[in-house]
């Protein structure tokens, strides 16, 4: 092997090892430790840990509270999934035309996505606990006269506008990218053989960017799975626990409840569903993307 070679493969062990470092040090070693753990009984504190077999799996079959958690996730995945994707696209579809201001627009609506999770859940707490009031002062409209944290449905709700609120403009740039990548000629063809403008998106630009969509669609599935930034700052799981996501509930079973082995095992459990669903969703959409 020549001297360039063996240059060129030493400099690319040092950029990448690093990387590869972090990566098995925060990643997956306590992936593989959680593992072991969902099979041990341990409260994380003591010195004494127990093997306990398939135990703590057993026990998550009869446990109500982890199924409320997991219903109330499935349907925030649903929800804001769908509504985060139609409005990145309806931002991206809009910024894409040749308006003046468009540049800065587009930094507008992504700069929510730079701001960090926990200080965007403070900022809406107090906008949801101190602002909607002075709105509903001024407009006379009722809604914004609630609490909306301290009311499950409401709560809910809350969680999906600063969701999509935060993400919608970094999707937007997705869509962007795609729709920039449609030749022109191919739209303006179709417009002089006489195609609306509802006809064009739903059977030329909608089809061409479909990789798009299954790129968002995996982002928006997996975001929302993984929830518990906004959830733990905005209702940590309240009111009454209608609003504990997944990710809040095992969080709480392992540094509150000092349920770490079994809270181990939800966390296994959560991890191959989530995997299952974002493989199952790419495979369908991949699908789709040939078919077109």
């Amino acid at each position: 092997m020549s001297r360039s070679k063996t240059r060129k493969i030493w400099i690319y062990i040092a950029f990448v090892s690093p990387t590869v470092l972090f990566f098995t040090l925060f990643i997956l070693v306590p992936f593989f430790r959680a593992i072991v753990f969902s099979f041990q009984d341990w409260n994380g504190i003591s010195k004494d840990i127990k093997w306990a077999g398939l135990s703590n799996y057993q026990r998550l079959l009869h446990d109500t509270e982890h199924l409320k958690s997991f219903v109330f996730t499935i349907k925030y995945v649903f929800v804001s999934t769908i509504l985060v994707n139609i409005v990145g696209f309806a931002l991206a579809f809009v910024l894409n035309m040749a308006l003046k201001t468009r540049n800065a627009l587009r930094t507008v609506f992504f700069l929510p996505h730079v701001i960090g999770s926990l200080i965007i859940g403070f900022i809406w707490t107090f906008i949801i606990t101190r602002g909607f009031p002075q709105v509903a002062s001024f407009t006379g409209l009722s809604i914004f006269a609630k609490n909306w944290l301290s009311l499950p449905d409401y709560a809910f709700w809350s969680l999906v506008l600063v969701n999509v609120w935060h993400y919608a403009g970094y999707l937007m740039i997705i869509y962007l990218a795609a729709l920039q990548g449609i030749p022109k000629d191919l739209l303006e063809a179709a417009q002089i053989d006489g195609a609306g403008r509802l006809h064009r998106l739903w059977n030329i630009i909608i089809p061409l960017i479909m990789p798009a969509i299954t790129v968002c669609l995996f982002l928006g599935i997996s975001h929302g799975f993984k929830v518990f930034d906004l959830n733990f700052v905005l209702t940590h799981g309240g009111p009454f626990g209608s609003t504990e996501s997944l990710a809040l509930h095992i969080y709480l079973d392992a540094f509150t409840k000092n349920e770490y082995t079994y809270a181990s095992a939800k966390s296994v459990v959560f991890f191959l569903i989530l995997a299952s669903v974002t493989v199952l969703q790419v495979l369908l959409l991949k699908r789709k993307e040939v078919e077109m």
